[in-house]
């Protein structure tokens, strides 16, 4: 398959996009030190018009990195800490009645929750029971809620960039993997280095956060999301993507002895589109035209981690998801011919 040519506007778009990124990255450096994996790969969430579970201990920032991005993306921003006694209407509204001022007639209105932002940070959102987790998947999956009836749009652009914390586990209700599923990535938040605790240190004692400033509106983020699907993928990228997500599903005539040994189930179709779409933002923030196979391999884990389930015998050989997909990576080549598959007859 050739590469389709790229028109004159959109190429100004492509080196737009990447200019705005680098001033995006500039604005969040006001408040937050180093962390540009996550920065990117929150961004690559976002042009893929997706969501994204930010997992991390607590501490690292990530109230204020979710925060400090919907401040330089100007976009509207809610925070919901979820707890054990939230509700599914503390979430998404409800119908409550109210009396007219004209006619003195009682009627139901909608009083709309804090879904109804552009950017919504889901704190600690393993806290909540699975009845209110529930009602979140419709607001992910469809972008809109259902009250009484009667169907909501949710604002566009809209994302839900959700926290969970890896070390306190009671009182939690781990999510669903079908719920999982419904993130397109799942971002691991780790320490920060030396030099950046030091500076993380100075800037906050002695007072030297900056103020962020919007660099891009949501009519920017819709243009850039529809950029990302025109931009073309060989089938080479696909092909890779294809095999890398078929050789995770153990019992299959893709998957090597390890799979077999240690997962009890792979990534689905979601997978695919994962790898594929966020390889395309991620060329796009790079200022390239067209996704490669580096960009597939710079998504896998943060695309695949939760859509690949270690058995027990890999948990008692300390082998987790990650280890699985670098594993996997080393198997599937990346210079192979990659074909589309014929169809059985």
């Amino acid at each position: 398959m050739t590469t389709p040519e790229i028109a004159l506007d959109e190429v100004a778009a492509v080196e737009q996009c990447a200019q705005a990124y680098h001033c995006l990255r500039d604005e969040l450096a006001k408040v937050i030190v180093g962390q540009n994996d996550v920065i990117e790969q929150v961004l690559i969430a976002v042009l893929s018009r997706g969501h994204a579970l930010l997992e991390g201990v607590p501490g690292l920032a990530k109230t204020l990195l979710v925060s400090s991005l919907a401040r330089a993306l100007h976009l509207s921003f809610k925070r919901i800490q979820f707890t054990p006694d939230l509700m599914p209407s503390d979430v998404t509204g409800t119908d409550v009645i109210q009396e007219h001022l004209e006619t003195r007639q009682r009627e139901y209105q909608f009083l709309p929750g804090p879904l109804f932002a552009n950017m919504i940070l889901a704190d600690e959102i393993n806290r909540t029971p699975p009845k209110t987790q529930a009602a979140m998947l419709e607001a992910m999956q469809e972008r809109q809620v259902s009250i009484g009836g009667t169907i909501h749009r949710l604002p566009d652009p809209f994302f839900v960039l959700a926290t969970q914390n890896p070390l306190e586990q009671e009182g939690t209700y781990p999510l669903p993997e079908a719920q999982l599923d419904r993130f397109l990535l799942h971002i691991r938040v780790d320490y920060p280095s030396a030099a950046d605790e030091w500076e993380v240190a100075r800037r906050v004692t002695s007072g030297q956060l900056g103020e962020i400033q919007a660099v891009l509106s949501g009519d920017d983020i819709i243009g850039y999301q529809q950029l990302v699907q025109q931009i073309p993928v060989s089938d080479q990228v696909l092909g890779y993507a294809h095999a890398l997500v078929r050789a995770s599903r153990p019992r299959t005539v893709e998957a090597p002895d390890f799979i077999n040994k240690w997962v009890n189930w792979g990534a689905g179709p979601r997978g695919v589109l994962t790898l594929v779409t966020c390889a395309k933002a991620r060329a796009l923030l790079r200022g390239r035209y067209h996704a490669a196979i580096s960009d597939v391999q710079a998504v896998a884990k943060g695309a695949l981690r939760h859509r690949i389930a270690p058995n027990f015998a890999a948990q008692a050989a300390d082998v987790d998801s990650e280890k699985l997909i670098a594993m996997l990576m080393e198997k599937i080549p990346t210079d192979k011919k990659y074909a589309r598959p014929v169809a059985p007859v």
